[in-house]
């Protein structure tokens, strides 16, 4: 197996943002990861396949519908690695007030066209916190 060329990954990280971070399209999100794709997430669990993937990425973004992510502030590929910083944000009810949000670093690895890893890595206290704020800012 060959390593990809860097445009290939990127083009494939790009289009990996728009369906998630974007178009929040979790079942066409889920589709971009190999069957045997392994997802370690720090605050839910290890999931092992894409059928995990999707079931659970579906169910816990149902519970965030407002949750949204700018993009990464920053990306580095490496081979068939990509590694990137981006925000979680919910928007804050008053338009005056910043938007809630925490940081996440997530590492990906590319295989055939499709991603078999993904690790995330944030502070769940914060995670917990910006989803605190939000929902008494709604009330």
């Amino acid at each position: 197996m060959s390593t990809p060329s860097r445009a290939e990954v990127e083009a494939a990280f790009k289009h990996y943002l728009k369906v998630g971070a974007e178009q929040h399209d979790w079942n066409a999100w889920a589709d971009l990861f190999t069957e045997d794709a392994l997802y370690v997430e720090v605050q839910y669990g290890t999931f092992h396949g894409r059928e995990a993937i999707r079931k659970w990425i579906t169910e816990v973004m149902a519970t965030v519908p407002d949750m949204y992510f700018p993009p990464p502030d920053w990306y580095a590929i490496d081979g068939d690695r990509v590694i990137f910083y981006l925000q979680n944000v919910l928007p804050n009810p008053d338009p005056k007030g910043q938007p809630f949000g925490f940081s996440n670093v997530t590492i990906l690895r590319y295989r055939d066209g499709l991603w078999s890893y993904e690790e995330d890595i944030y502070d769940v206290r914060a995670s917990m916190r910006v989803k605190e704020l939000f929902k008494a800012a709604k009330k």
